[in-house]
């Protein structure tokens, strides 16, 4: 169906480094009717979207998916045309990389780059892995206060762990955010 994808940066073809970039590495926003953020897709799912009249573009990505009849420019942000109930909140899995992009990649401790994460209260003294008790850490701080609370190691952190608010799972599900999708996004932590 879909053949290429292009743009001046010669996407779909080999790059100066010898890597293929795949149209499907290019990610979309999708809003509700009412411009909630319901879920990130491919590009190429967003394109569908929209042919099938499902989806109106609110931002291209200046992208071009072509096949042999047609041009289309790539989604980089949908609108749904309908509305979708979501029975549940959503939030943030707790993981590894959520927690980085939470504490920004910096040690809690200490400010430098964080490569580990730590219980502020240890697990073998009854912490829980929940937001409110886990933060990033680099190898040294995470070794120095071993297996005891921040109080009793001297260390204090720069801010306290909390869960991420309700949109905050945009930000975990892709590596970057795009500049054009922070306007669709409230503000997450």
């Amino acid at each position: 169906m879909w053949s290429n994808i292009s743009d001046g940066a010669n996407r779909g073809n080999p790059g100066s480094d010898g890597s293929v970039k795949s149209p499907d590495m290019h990610s979309a926003l999708v809003l509700n009717a009412s411009y909630e953020p319901l879920s990130v897709v491919s590009s190429r799912r967003a394109t569908c979207l929209v042919l099938s009249e499902k989806a109106d573009v609110l931002e291209q990505d200046g992208a071009v998916f072509r096949s042999e009849r047609m041009t289309f420019p790539s989604p980089s942000v949908i609108r749904l045309r309908y509305m979708v109930k979501v029975p549940f909140v959503r939030r943030a899995a707790l993981s590894r990389r959520a927690i980085f992009a939470r504490d920004d990649h910096r040690c809690q401790y200490c400010g430098g780059h964080a490569d580990s994460i730590d219980h502020v209260l240890p697990k073998s003294r009854g912490g829980q892995h929940t937001w409110e008790n886990v933060a990033a850490a680099c190898r040294p701080c995470n070794l120095d206060k071993r297996d005891r609370t921040p109080d009793e190691a001297g260390m204090r952190l720069a801010k306290p762990c909390r869960a991420p608010r309700a949109s905050a799972w945009v930000v975990v599900s892709v590596s970057g955010v795009p500049d054009v999708w922070r306007r669709y996004l409230p503000i997450a932590s």
